[in-house]
């Protein structure tokens, strides 16, 4: 049974407890501009007194057994109750450039460790988030953890801890029943879990109480914890499209270049796309055209620089024009490359080029 994990309603004003963020996914027909990403520094979790922050900053890793040190790779252990937002923290690590596996059997970490070992530096951040989704396989979490210890693997426990009344809340919003309550009430399966966890929680590097956390706050706390002193990478989308085809659903911000001449009208240049260079020269050879990519880009920046102080790591950009094949392909090539020149990480997609 997957996990709930349950956004708050920013409206209301109360915080409901985190949720995973959906993220862009790149459509056909796409290809990557070069740009760089970057984090927060560190920070402590206020709410949980049993959290052990120095340990979150662990020493290198002692050579195993046939594996030279600098091979063998970082782990960090994410679990805790069920609806206090482990897969909203596994979200948070996958952004930042973790192998993170879901729900894996515990006796599998130390394979997934070797593994990792073997890749020559491809996988060196491995996150592993255990949970009452596995209860068969808990009870080999804790010979696991000596497997690793065994072979001198440095690793991290984090917990996501939550009080009872707000795990009950989100429960009740989703209209799910907890993994473990069986014929009882939402509570009894608390319960349950917590008790099964009790143990793991006092093993925990890291102890974070999601109690009065949204999803936002938590993933700032992760941050914190595992971004280094770099900024949060950005990724953006740059998207051609055609209006008389519809508005992408995925958007986040929506750019008409209707305002320009449009090429289609000159004889010349209507076989063409914005790909080619004299429909671009065309295109920006118009009054203003110059003018407004100057100005975009620099609120785009003002833009990304917000969407990183809020965790927001992924953004999509829809550039349009009537039919999405002359001047909304000519700007977007143009804008994802002041974007990549900003260390922006970014893909172009031209929706409906080659439509017509």
């Amino acid at each position: 049974m997957s996990e709930q994990d349950h956004e708050s309603s920013d409206s209301s004003g109360t915080p409901q407890g985190p949720a995973p963020q959906e993220q862009p996914q790149p459509q056909h027909g796409a290809h990557v501009s070069t740009g760089t990403g970057s984090g927060t520094g560190p920070g402590t979790d206020p709410d949980a007194g049993a959290d052990r922050d120095t340990a979150a900053g662990a020493g290198k890793p002692a050579e195993a057994p046939g594996v030279p040190d600098t091979a063998i790779p970082e782990l960090v252990i994410i679990s805790g109750m069920s609806g206090a937002g482990r897969s909203t923290a596994a979200k948070c690590l996958e952004d930042l450039g973790w192998f993170v596996v879901d729900n894996l059997p515990p006796a599998l970490i130390p394979t997934m460790v070797e593994l990792g070992a073997r890749s020559q530096g491809n996988v060196a951040r491995i996150a592993v988030v255990v949970d009452v989704r596995g209860r068969r396989f808990f009870d080999n979490l804790r010979q696991s953890l000596a497997d690793l210890e065994a072979k001198h693997v440095t690793r991290r426990i984090v917990f996501l801890e939550s009080s009872d009344e707000a795990l009950v809340r989100r429960f009740e919003s989703v209209r799910r029943p907890h993994p473990l309550q069986g014929d009882g009430r939402i509570v009894d399966g608390i319960d349950a879990e917590r008790e099964l966890l009790r143990e793991l929680r006092g093993d925990a590097d890291l102890v974070i109480d999601t109690s009065s956390l949204n999803v936002h706050e938590l993933r700032a706390k992760m941050d914190a914890q595992f971004a280094g002193d770099e900024e949060p990478e950005l990724r953006a989308t740059v998207m051609s499209f055609g209006f008389k085809y519809g508005l992408p659903v995925d958007a986040d911000l929506v750019v008409d270049m209707r305002f320009l001449p449009n090429p289609h009208w000159v004889p010349e240049l209507r076989p063409f796309t914005g790909l080619n260079e004299e429909v671009s020269n065309y295109v920006f050879s118009q009054p203003s055209a110059k003018e407004f990519l100057d100005r975009y880009t620099e609120l785009l920046q003002l833009i990304a620089a917000g969407y990183r102080r809020e965790g927001k790591r992924y953004v999509t950009i829809a550039v349009g024009c009537t039919g999405g094949k002359h001047r909304s392909v000519a700007t977007s090539e143009k804008l994802a490359a002041r974007l990549a020149a900003q260390g922006v990480e970014t893909v172009i997609v031209h929706r409906d080029m080659g439509r017509e």
